[in-house]
């Protein structure tokens, strides 16, 4: 999610009170705080709806406290990952994490034996990914579904590069090790 001319144009304007700038900032990025929302809450789509809604109502009254000394989407990122982490709080659970590996594939008809050996799959693989701690998940989630480099990720989660790559790291080995038998069922 890097800025646009729009934001740019958006942020230089002033935002607070003009109704019409803040509509057009929300139409540019509820989609992808929605899918990050959506993504941390394993699927529950009124969660994310929930959490977009949150995260906007922040954005719009906490518009004037951006300085402009970061990127308007690090920012933005930051006001997500904090909303979704209060919201899990709030619950006091994990949640199923659907959707995070899924696979965009060419539209071939597969067999209903097929596709539900693939939703077990996926299944699994979310159940394993919504069992990490947030500190491996979210950098995670940040990795592979936003597509954040190293550098973006430390800023959002304002720690360094190596943290990110360590948390991954340790991430990724705890998958591993969860996930280590459908190796040998993907192969056989």
């Amino acid at each position: 999610m890097t800025g646009t001319k729009a934001t740019e144009d958006l942020l230089t304007a002033d935002t607070s009170g003009d109704s019409e700038a803040l509509q057009l900032l929300f139409e540019e990025h509820q989609r992808r705080v929605y899918s990050i929302a959506l993504n941390f809450f394993g699927g529950d789509y009124e969660t994310a709806s929930d959490v977009t809604q949150q995260v906007f109502l922040k954005l719009f009254i906490k518009m004037e406290q951006f300085r402009n000394d970061a990127e308007f989407t690090t920012w933005l990122y930051r006001i997500v990952v904090n909303t979704c982490i209060d919201e899990q709080r709030k619950q006091k659970r994990f949640l199923p994490f659907d959707l995070i590996f899924g696979v965009n594939e060419p539209h071939v008809k597969k067999t209903q034996e097929e596709r539900a050996e693939r939703r077990e799959l996926s299944d699994e693989v979310q159940k394993a990914v919504a069992d990490l701690k947030p500190k491996f998940r979210l950098p995670i989630l940040l990795k592979y579904v936003e597509g954040l480099s190293y550098e973006e990720i430390a800023k959002v989660l304002e720690c360094s590069s190596g943290t990110v790559a360590s948390r991954l790291n340790r991430g990724h080995k705890a998958l591993a090790k969860k996930l280590g038998h459908l190796k040998k069922e993907l192969f056989l």
